[in-house]
């Protein structure tokens, strides 16, 4: 490091120290015993050590970080240890001693004491001893979601943000162990719980939920895949712009397979004002791209309930919650499928093709384009055109429905088809036969009221609806020829 990290870290708080020698172990024990001892401050001891250390010929160079060090210089490398040159995987009498009756024997005793306790904690407290026993085995209580929100049809609608906090605080209500925070955005992202006792996670306050990470997504990522390594149950957010600060800790948890929960709002082009820098675009679907990891963009507020409803339940996967600033129509379910289908990733949410019939073209949506579709829909029946609305509020969660259902859905022999997202297009070349087919963002954004921005970009009913159209006349060719 060309600066002085010691004086770096002691600036901002933290007790230093040092040890000069990686080798000198009565050292590196001392250092050990001095951060135990600390209480007030986290530790950071910094070693001098020797890449290679002991190989004659490449300690101290990258030789030794990048490629094996090779059999020669293995052997000459024992040979500066005093060991057997011709052993493999040679473990001294010493060192295995210390493993097995050192160190094995001692966690072997903290084992069985920690199990003791924890038995007389069970009796002493059998409430609290259930609870700890159902996080331990990332299990939810009983009733865990009966205060989950059912919102009713509002054209006026609310913003997927504002309906996960209602939905958050309601859960965390019946779930004492889920705790969580954002990147200094908690008032924006709406995720502060504010039920009574909730309180702010602090030095003299460990019982607080509410955890103020700082304007640092990776770091806030990072803390939560650890406290869901406790299994508690955590979540962090911010703006899905920043979400690319996370991407390594969301991959990692996906690695670890840890149900970490990421809140990202402000997800599109709906940001408005703030342009190009702070409307997410490729974002989206390179989420989607990191392996085990379940992305949900939900259409309206009850998909919002049932999207939180499915992701607490997830005991390996982490989870993306992706959602509006803007407000979004709450549909009337009572004439469009329930929400409740959202648990199976994408459903026909509106279908003038009747259960035995095939729809003339797919309108297929995520999020706040799925209202944007339903209006298209509207326009397209009344014109005598049998269309379909698909909401895709998750394609992880459809891709792992059986064929059948994803047949149904999304019928293979209904070639026209239109998906419609504010994001990259990349991705959605699975659900659709051409490129056409795509309504999405090509370039970046740009600074302007919402409605402005719609219309350049082609998000409106009669963008939609005459994309339809030529996707009809495609595929009715096509039938003909």
């Amino acid at each position: 490091f060309s600066e002085d990290v010691a004086t770096r870290f002691i600036g901002n708080g933290w007790n230093v120290t040092r040890v000069g020698d990686a080798n000198d172990l009565a050292m590196l024990q001392r250092a050990f015993v001095v951060a135990q001892k600390e209480k007030e401050r986290p530790t950071l001891i910094i070693v001098d050590s020797h890449i290679g250390y002991g190989a004659p010929t490449k300690q101290g160079t990258h030789g030794a970080h990048g490629e094996p060090l090779g059999e020669e210089e293995i052997r000459l490398t024992k040979r500066n240890y005093g060991w057997p040159e011709d052993e493999k995987f040679l473990v001294p009498d010493g060192v295995r001693d210390h493993f097995r009756n050192g160190i094995g024997a001692r966690g072997r005793q903290l084992r069985q004491d920690w199990f003791a306790r924890l038995d007389e904690y069970g009796k002493a407290y059998p409430e609290l001893a259930d609870q700890l026993t159902r996080m331990q085995k990332r299990l939810l209580p009983d009733g865990w979601d009966k205060d989950i929100p059912t919102f009713a049809p509002d054209a006026k609608g609310l913003a997927g943000r504002e309906a996960s906090g209602k939905v958050l605080n309601a859960i965390a209500k019946n779930v004492p162990w889920l705790v969580g925070g954002a990147a200094d955005l908690a008032p924006s992202t709406k995720t502060r719980l504010t039920l009574e006792g909730a309180g702010d996670f602090e030095a003299d306050n460990y019982a607080g939920r509410n955890f103020h990470f700082g304007i640092r997504e990776h770091a806030m990522s990072a803390v939560v895949n650890g406290l869901s390594l406790s299994k508690v149950r955590a979540y962090g957010s911010g703006f899905l712009i920043f979400s690319d600060y996370s991407r390594p800790a969301i991959r990692l948890s996906a690695i670890m397979e840890v149900p970490t929960i990421h809140v990202f709002t402000h997800d599109s082009i709906g940001v408005g004002e703030d342009g190009p820098t702070h409307q997410p675009i490729e974002h989206l679907p390179s989420l989607r791209a990191i392996p085990g990891v379940v992305v949900m963009r939900p259409a309206d507020a009850n998909e919002v309930s049932e999207a939180w409803r499915y992701v607490m339940q997830l005991q390996h996967e982490p989870a993306v919650l992706v959602l509006t600033r803007q407000a979004l129509p709450t549909l009337d379910r009572s004439k469009y499928a329930g929400a409740e289908n959202t648990k199976f990733g994408a459903y026909v949410l509106a279908d003038a093709a009747g259960p035995d019939g095939d729809p003339d073209v797919l309108l297929l949506a995520t999020g706040s384009e799925v209202s944007l579709c339903i209006a298209a829909y509207e326009q397209l029946v009344a014109e005598g055109v049998k269309a379909r609305v698909v909401s895709m509020p998750s394609w992880e969660v459809f891709e792992h429905q059986d064929e059948d259902y994803k047949a149904r859905v999304i019928p293979p022999s209904v070639t026209a088809r239109v998906a419609v997202e504010q994001a990259s297009t990349f991705g959605w070349g699975r659900y659709v036969t051409n490129n056409d087919q795509i309504i999405g963002m090509k370039t970046f954004g740009a600074s302007a009221p919402l409605k402005e921005l719609t219309q350049k970009f082609g998000f409106t009913v009669e963008n939609v609806v005459a994309v339809a159209k030529k996707e009809i006349q495609r595929a009715r060719a096509g039938q003909g020829a």
